[in-house]
Parts: structure tokens; sequence; C-alpha cells
């Protein structure tokens, strides 16, 4: 029975897009991966760019409604932000609830570089819970 995966964010357009790439990387075929958010902002283009530094292309993600997932039954929803966390708490679901608090890199502030590493620092830290998350669950 192939696990089904849930990453929840509020505009599914960069925390929960990057997660739903690593997810997919680790759990290697094992799992079906969605991510979506309380809101859809579309793909951040610095969130592709960061994942594509990483060999990792997320180019064809759409940005998805929660709404648009209601009807699945899900073995794990993972927030990865508390404002998406405080908006889905009620989440008609048996699925084990997660939750780790991403910083938004699309809040990020300075030059372009100042921009691009705060991205390259939550992809890493996206990357190393999403490998942690695989190894524990499925």
């Amino acid at each position: 029975m192939t696990r089904k995966i849930l990453v929840l964010c509020t505009g599914n357009s960069c925390r929960s897009q990057i997660a739903e790439g690593y997810l997919r990387h680790f759990a290697n075929g094992n799992a079906a991966i969605y991510s979506a958010g309380v809101e859809t902002h579309g793909v951040n283009p610095k969130a592709i760019a960061t994942m594509q530094e990483d060999d990792m292309d997320i180019s064809n993600h759409t940005s998805n409604n929660i709404d648009e997932y209601r009807n699945i039954d899900f073995d794990f929803v993972i927030t990865v932000c508390d404002n998406a966390k405080e908006r889905c708490s009620f989440f008609p679901t048996k699925a084990k609830k997660f939750h780790q608090n991403f910083p938004d890199p699309a809040k990020a502030t300075g030059t372009d570089e100042e921009i691009n590493e705060q991205f390259r620092q939550v992809r890493q830290q996206i990357k190393d819970f999403c490998r942690q998350f695989i190894a524990d669950n499925l």
C-alpha cells in the first residue's frame, strides 16, 4: 500500500514545494507526495532556482489549494509553517500530523545574493528534515 503524504504551507509556493521535491526524492517511489496551501500563490521562481542548484527539478510543480485534496485519505500531514498549522488545525483525516516551522525565504530581504543565501539555508533545513522524515516513517 502506497503511503500518502501531504505537505501544507500558507501559499504552496516555496517551503511546501521544496519539501514535496525532497520527499519525492527520498521516498524513491514508495509514497505519493502532495503539497498544498491554505491559499495558492504559484510556485516561487527562486524556489525552483534554488532546487535546480541541488539537481532537483520542481519546475513542473503546481500550486494547489488544500480543498483540492479533501477526498484523499492521507497517512501523514506535515505543516511547514506556523500559519498553516493554525489555519488547518482541524483537518478531517486520521493522518499522523507533523509540524516543523521553517523560515519563509520569500520574505528574505537584502541583496540578490543575500536572498539567494537565505533560500539555500532554508532548502538545506527542509532537505535534512525530509531525509529524516522518510527514514523514520517509510
